[in-house]
């Protein structure tokens, strides 16, 4: 991770979730996590309700490298606002909302098959 502990380049996959946080590339990180073509970055939010379309800024600035986007929505699966999924979509970024158990697992299968994807997943406590 950068000095500021907030951004590691390179797509790396999950060795761990859960317990607040999530293990990767020999690090320890908690709080939530998005994974996107330029590295892995802490992702300041912890509940569904908060991810509105400015949650997704960062997955905005990068979507001409993303086709699918992962979508952890904690213990449980959960929702998008309508505006998400249209601001997503209009960036032409299929997303599949599901626990973030099976989008960490999922992202490490797609990621592995050198995909076109990003994973924005919620801690579990």
């Amino acid at each position: 991770m950068e000095p500021d502990g907030r951004h590691l380049p390179g797509a790396h996959l999950i060795d761990a979730y859960g317990g607040g946080g999530f293990r990767f590339a020999d690090l320890s990180h908690r709080g939530s996590l998005l994974a996107l073509p330029s590295g892995m970055w802490a992702w300041p939010f912890a509940h569904p309700a908060e991810l509105n379309e400015a949650a997704f800024r960062r997955v905005f600035d990068e979507a001409d490298a993303i086709d699918t986007l992962l979508v952890g929505t904690g213990a449980q699966p959960a929702g998008l606002p309508p505006a998400v999924r249209a601001a997503l979509r209009e960036r032409a970024i299929v997303v599949e909302t599901m626990a973030t158990g099976a989008a960490a697992r999922t992202w490490n299968i797609l990621s592995g098959e050198k995909r076109r994807v990003a994973a924005a997943l919620l801690a579990i406590a």
